[in-house]
């Protein structure tokens, strides 16, 4: 039900029950598979926070026709249709048109409109050209929404009951957007929620039915007022606590998230969304240590992980990336004779890497990762003469070899997953990162 709130809103609004949202994302290359479809895991992700759930997503081709066509269904069933892409200066970006003529909405031209792209085109030193002038045209009767990160601005439209967004298409662009101007006005129509609608408890170390198998106690007592789900990523399995009839107060699932924390120990990450890299850069930064790492198999994406965060260089020292044995004796020191004994994919072989890359970095704690992450099951050639052969009875495809350089001392474990190679590359990252948080939560 809205929110009274929203009672202005909601009385042109002829259909009963909760506010449907809809999402159609535009974009030729969508549908052939050039650029990844974000936008429904982005909008989809936020929207559930406030208790919405989408009741349907299409993707359409920049065709006015196609457009057309789904609007007037999104439009006739929905209560907020969102829109993604075809906002832009060329030829196929036709999203405003199309939707004007399909509503009935007469377009303008916005001289501020205008003005803030040319600024923008002035800050970074470009002419802008003519074509420019067709994304600052709006709707007749809506809003405009800013867009400090790109040229085409958002429009907003309320009309008979309902809401129509239009957002441009780049995420970095979106995303802010979204976040910024279109859920604070959803919320104020009282068509979302003001907060969280659910409690988010992350965890790793524990599959799904094993974490399911061990929480489900506490979850008994509650029947049907609680909502469990659970979502596995590459390493790490959510869960989610929601009451979404109310018998439990945001309070109650609080509670009930603190006692499952408690119960599952060292499996527990956080409550939220952190990532592992953040929770392991926050127990750095307390302990007042620093982090290196050293790679071949996962090509640079541990490193990775800790670079993408804020202040990074207040806890981690730095990365080398070495694939090939080469690498590894010219940058870490690997001794020659190390890898023809026991080969570049063995624990010998992490544990030298470790090392080396905390003593030449300055590092008081050090990550390694070496392995075959690829799927074809070849041998490289700079895999050592100890190696039993990439795709092996020692060493099948998949198998990585993690070490960890702490200043007590330093140790390996291999790991072995099927899968992809970029999978494979992922879950060794997430496996190498809770590692290291495990040893940090000890000391």
């Amino acid at each position: 039900m809205l929110s009274p709130s929203a009672s202005t809103f909601a009385a042109a609004e002829p259909a009963l029950g909760p506010p449907r949202f809809e999402l159609l994302t535009l974009g030729d290359e969508l549908l052939l598979g050039l650029t990844a479809n974000s936008h429904l895991t982005f909008i989809g992700t936020e929207l559930g926070r406030r208790g919405v759930q989408l009741a349907h997503h299409a993707t359409l081709s920049d065709g006015a026709d196609d457009i057309a066509g789904q609007l007037r269904a999104s439009w006739a069933r929905g209560t907020v249709v969102i829109l993604t892409g075809g906002l832009g200066p060329t030829c196929d970006d036709r999203t405003r048109e199309a939707v004007a003529a399909t509503l009935g909405e007469a377009l303008v031209h916005d001289p501020a409109i205008e003005r803030a792209i040319a600024e923008r085109f002035a800050r970074f030193g470009r002419p802008m050209t003519p074509n420019n002038r067709q994304q600052a045209m709006k709707f007749l009767r809506g809003e405009v929404l800013p867009n400090p990160h790109g040229t085409a601005p958002g429009l907003w439209l309320a009309r008979d009951g309902r809401v129509l967004v239009l957002l441009p298409g780049p995420p970095n662009e979106l995303r802010p957007m979204f976040a910024d101007h279109v859920v604070p006005r959803l919320v104020r129509l009282g068509l979302l929620a003001e907060g969280e609608a659910y409690v988010q408890l992350r965890t790793a170390g524990i599959g799904e039915s094993a974490l399911e198998t061990k929480l489900a106690p506490l979850f008994v007592p509650h029947g049907n007022a609680l909502c469990v789900a659970y979502c596995a990523h590459e390493g790490f399995v959510d869960v989610r606590l929601s009451s979404p009839d109310g018998r439990l107060a945001f309070a109650q699932l609080e509670a009930l998230a603190a006692m499952c924390a408690g119960l599952l120990g060292e499996d527990f990450l956080c409550h939220g969304r952190d990532s592992l890299a953040k929770i392991c850069a926050d127990l750095l930064r307390t302990r007042d240590k620093r982090l290196a790492v050293a790679e071949a198999a996962t090509g640079g994406l541990l490193a990775s992980a800790f670079s993408d965060l804020c202040g990074a260089h207040k806890f981690f020292a730095g990365g080398v990336v070495c694939c090939s044995n080469d690498a590894k004796v010219a940058l870490l020191e690997v001794p020659e004779c190390l890898l023809l004994q026991h080969g570049a994919v063995s624990e010998e072989c992490a544990v030298a890497m470790a090392t080396a890359a905390a003593e030449r970095l300055g590092a008081d704690y050090a990550l390694a990762v070496t392995g075959s992450a690829s799927p074809t099951g070849s041998v490289s050639p700079q895999s050592g003469s100890g190696d039993k052969a990439d795709g092996g009875e020692e060493n099948p495809l998949g198998a990585i070899y993690l070490a960890l350089h702490t200043p007590h001392g330093a140790w390996a474990k291999k790991v072995c997953w099927p899968g992809a190679r970029s999978t494979v590359k992922m879950r060794a990252v997430n496996a190498a990162l809770d590692w290291l948080r495990r040893e940090l939560l000890r000391t």
